[in-house]
């Protein structure tokens, strides 16, 4: 049975643990043809073998990058390109987390978070769009937030960078669209990730504590239905 992204090639960022390996395992089990992108090389390299092992006919290549940086954005879409021929999906998952409340910010904690958040997306967008035109119809999607609308006490710098991530949406699909490339963000809601749950479990919560306060339901059984 034909998958839905069969013959599609996808680069996905963050995608060494959480949303981003979701995405890759679901990409993957469509048929699609995975550059799976994080700043942990060891992360990214033991994902991509754990989906190569759970997903036989699947071809991913892990690149240890870091998208704050526009030189290693280019070296990763390149060796995507590279390896696969060409490119028809960027999904701009990475990001970072800062927890001061915004009165008591330091300035570096502001530079970190939009270097990651904001520059990342912006970063991967130009590096990758050249191929994404030459693939004639492509899509890019962009990780916002649903708290990139509504905002909340202690993570407002990641809110905020997560709001800019809708504004550099719409603006990109106007510039892009005649271009044959569909650009759009995807808002979750708060999900649980082994990252969200290591953080929970530091602080004396268990996994069900989480589900009460309303989490999603969980991404630790790896999509396993």
């Amino acid at each position: 049975m034909a998958g839905r992204l069969d013959g599609k090639i996808a680069m996905i960022t963050g995608g060494g643990s959480g949303i981003g390996a979701a995405t890759a395992r679901l990409f993957c089990r469509e048929g699609a043809r995975v550059a799976l992108v994080d700043i942990d090389r060891k992360k990214v390299e033991e994902e991509a073998a754990q989906l190569s092992h759970e997903i036989l006919s699947s071809r991913i290549l892990p690149i240890m990058a870091d998208v704050s940086s526009r030189e290693q954005t280019n070296e990763a879409v390149s060796r995507a390109v590279a390896e696969f021929g060409g490119l028809d999906v960027l999904v701009n998952n990475a990001a970072l987390r800062e927890y001061f409340p915004l009165a008591e910010a330091p300035e570096e904690s502001w530079q970190r978070i939009i270097a990651t958040n904001i520059l990342g997306v912006a970063n991967c967008c130009q590096a990758a769009i050249p191929a994404l035109r030459r693939a004639g119809v492509a899509s890019i999607v962009n990780l916002s937030s649903v708290f990139g609308v509504v905002g909340r006490k202690g993570m407002g710098q990641y809110d905020a960078t997560k709001a800019a991530i809708l504004g550099l949406t719409r603006a990109l699909a106007a510039e892009e669209a005649e271009h044959g490339v569909r650009v759009n963000a995807v808002c979750p809601g708060s999900t649980l990730t082994p990252f969200t749950l290591g953080r929970a479990k530091a602080r004396g919560m268990t996994e069900n504590e989480l589900r009460v306060k309303g989490f999603a339901p969980s991404l630790l059984n790896r999509w396993a239905t």
